[in-house]
């Protein structure tokens, strides 16, 4: 009986994956990419993939500023997904060693990506940002989510974040953790906050089959931020 080929899984994609992914589609030809590295868990595609998607239906344009970023995964895919936005900025305290591997096949496959992407090693309080950007970051650990978006609204930029891993002890639930599960209180009380600084918030989901930590939050700010009390 064959196995299950499981999206969430950690396991590596490679050149052996290959048959899997044999459309034409972006995606089949981003995975088919990403194989060739050899160096991407399975469940990083398609975290990014999903993320990536939902961000570029929203928003056009911009610097991608990929925090927390490790390989750029997500910032590539946004730029391929929309090519108006001029390049990329991948931040992370330690990047990966196999990041430039990654790129390479990327490249290979978009030589237009080639020069676009930069990749810091830096912690994320010394990253500029500016109100044209769009900040991303799928999986920030724990606090690192409240300064992504943190980061991203006091340049008044537009944002879309995966939390992961929530503080359960420390993060704020707001008092709201006798009606729903304390890390969900966690991420409806970081959407209020966002939504308080004057951003308009969309609150999605990826396929819970990629990860249980599947609640994405959107923000853009704006006058058409929604009101948190009644009329």
């Amino acid at each position: 009986m064959s196995r299950v080929f499981s999206p969430s899984s950690r396991g590596r994609l490679t050149d052996r994956d290959l048959g899997r992914f044999p459309g034409g589609t972006l995606f089949d030809r981003l995975a088919r990419a990403v194989c060739h590295a050899g160096c991407l868990p399975r469940k990083e595609l398609y975290e990014a993939w999903e993320v990536a998607r939902r961000a570029r239906r929203l928003f056009r344009g911009g610097r991608i500023v990929d925090l927390g970023g490790g390989h750029g995964l997500l910032a590539q895919a946004l730029l391929l997904l929309d090519d108006s936005s001029p390049g990329a900025l991948v931040v992370d305290t330690a990047l990966p060693p196999s990041a430039a591997k990654l790129h390479g096949a990327l490249v290979q496959a978009w030589p237009r990506l080639e020069g676009r992407v930069e990749f810091v090693a830096a912690g994320l309080d010394r990253v500029g940002v500016c109100g044209t950007d769009l900040v991303v970051s799928c999986h920030a650990c724990g606090h690192l989510t409240d300064v992504v978006l943190d980061l991203a609204a006091s340049a008044r930029a537009r944002v879309a974040v995966l939390p992961c891993c929530h503080h359960l002890r420390t993060g704020d639930a707001g008092g709201l953790s006798g009606w729903v599960d304390r890390a969900a209180a966690i991420d409806i009380v970081r959407a209020v906050r966002l939504a308080q600084r004057g951003y308009r918030i969309w609150t999605q989901a990826i396929p819970a089959e990629i990860t249980p930590e599947n609640r994405l939050l959107i923000g853009a700010p704006g006058p058409e931020a929604p009101r948190l009390a009644p009329r």
